[in-house]
């Protein structure tokens, strides 16, 4: 999962993007980047680390001109190693693009061997955004032969695109001499969404992963941008919109209601936090079918997502809401940090149980989704060491037993603790006294009553049943086989450049 943002404006946007950048760090903390264009010369400064360590005052200032891109990275694709992953990219031709996506494509290595023995385009990294890209640059080449122009040109090039490109992608890019171009995949896996700005120069515009971003920084959220749809917004900051996909249909990805995008966001016509409290409501109904209330004398949140999700099941099974586990802030999240190993230790450093809110008592213990199990495994744990006397355990999401190929670096099947295994194996396995998973037409259901024009969701961590259709057995091998490659080392630091790009 990433974070991308765009800006075109009528002053510098350095600060503007890095401040999305901030309010988007939950989507990836591994790297972030920064690329601005002015006067046909584009400046871009990207490297690991959170988006306050990467940027310095003197990157800042390297950074000048009124329209620019961002992006904060979650390594899915590719090696999280390598600088050269790091977002956004660059090509020089056509005219010079700079490109950040969120996604994650499903036949990047078709495209890659397409693009070395067909396009005669060269590939750098392992990573899929710059597969997309050189595939966008190719066909915007084609487009500029075929002598169209502007808007026409750059919209037949997604067209273009999206007949050679499965799986999930939101994508922001700037053109040289141009203009900036948005566009989502035609299944909407991936979130994107539109936010203006009047000022007394004129009106600047934002596109951005989640609302969050473009409401968080004095701009006006205006809508979300369609499955397929592509935006372009030229240097004189006209905006021109065109569904590019021949049948595109909404199918947004349900983890990002669970887990991924923040609680003040509202996606696709749905608030987050509205959502999850709605998720602890159904919850709360299979609890009370499921597990004996009158042994549960408290309920508590993982934090911190799922503390909506546990006050409305509290709320609604008149238990005692508390919150027993207080969360160090200044660690990352585990379910981003490689190495099991290393994902244990980090839940004990990042959470404190309190023996004082445990101590004697039956708890509920709820959390977003349950996936490797070991981070569950180490909380049902340090309740009982703080002196809980029955460790209940209440999921908000289904047992998550596929990997996710759009774009969320889950582990492999084999990896997965519901893998082949029931509730009650589960149960066993993270030292609980009983689990209650939601059910998955529940979570639909909470997210559809916010927003009943939403048919149809990706959930394919869930129920194996991927939207795109490609995805076989053969290719889930392949991928648990790519995962367990060692990924090749590479320097540490900062990637900044200076490229100056006339245009045509």
């Amino acid at each position: 999962m990433c974070g991308i943002v765009g800006i075109s404006g009528v002053s510098p946007v350095n600060q503007l993007v890095y401040d999305a950048l901030l309010l988007l760090q939950h989507r990836g903390q591994d790297a972030a980047g920064i690329a601005t264009t002015k006067d046909n010369h584009f400046s871009m400064f990207k490297s690991h680390g959170l988006v306050r360590d990467v940027f310095r005052t003197r990157n800042m200032r390297s950074l000048p001109g009124n329209s620019g891109i961002g992006h904060v990275r979650y390594p899915t694709a590719g090696s999280s190693d390598s600088i050269d992953e790091a977002q956004p990219f660059y090509v020089n031709a056509p005219f010079g693009i700079t490109f950040a996506h969120n996604g994650n494509l499903t036949n990047s290595d078709e495209l890659r061997e397409q693009l070395f023995r067909i396009d005669r385009r060269h590939i750098n990294t392992n990573s899929d955004s710059e597969v997309l890209l050189n595939i966008f640059a190719h066909e915007l080449q084609l487009a500029n032969d075929k002598k169209l122009t502007g808007k026409e040109m750059i919209f037949a090039a997604i067209r273009a695109l999206h007949h050679r490109v499965r799986g999930a992608y939101a994508v922001v890019a700037q053109i040289t001499g141009f203009g900036m171009v948005a566009f989502r995949d035609p299944y909407g896996i991936r979130p994107l969404c539109l936010g203006k700005q009047e000022t007394p120069e004129g009106t600047e515009y934002m596109v951005a992963s989640e609302s969050v971003a473009v409401e968080g920084i004095g701009f006006e959220f205006v809508r979300d941008i369609e499955p397929g749809e592509a935006l372009f917004i030229d240097e004189e900051r006209q905006v021109y919109a065109e569904q590019c996909a021949d049948n595109p249909r909404l199918n947004p990805c349900i983890f990002e209601y669970v887990y991924f995008a923040r609680p003040d966001s509202s996606i696709d016509g749905v608030n987050v936090y509205n959502a999850r409290l709605r998720m602890g409501q159904y919850l709360a109904d299979k609890v009370a079918k499921e597990l004996p209330l009158h042994e549960i004398d408290v309920v508590m949140p993982i934090p911190d997502t799922s503390r909506p999700v546990a006050m409305e099941l509290a709320s609604r099974l008149k238990l005692e809401y508390r919150e027993g586990f207080i969360k160090n802030r200044y660690v990352g999240r585990t379910f981003i940090m490689p190495g099991q190993a290393v994902r244990k230790k980090s839940v004990r450093q990042k959470l404190n149980a309190m023996s004082v809110e445990f101590k004697d008592k039956n708890v509920l213990l709820v959390d977003d989704s349950i996936v490797r199990g070991t981070t569950s495994r180490e909380i049902v744990d340090m309740a009982r060491l703080a002196g809980a006397k029955k460790v209940f355990f209440a999921s908000a999401a289904p047992a998550v037993r596929f990997p996710n190929v759009y774009g969320i670096d889950m582990p492999t099947q084999q990896e997965l603790i519901a893998h082949e295994r029931t509730t009650e194996d589960v149960c066993r396995e993270i030292g609980a006294d009983g689990l209650v998973y939601q059910g998955l037409e529940d979570l639909k259901q909470a997210v559809t009553d916010l927003n009943p024009n939403i048919r149809h969701f990706d959930t394919s961590c869930f129920d194996g049943v991927y939207v795109t259709g490609d995805i076989t057995q053969e290719y889930l091998d392949a991928l648990s086989a790519s995962r367990q490659k060692t990924k090749e080392d590479s320097k540490p630091g900062g990637l900044s450049l200076n490229m100056g790009v006339e245009a045509e």
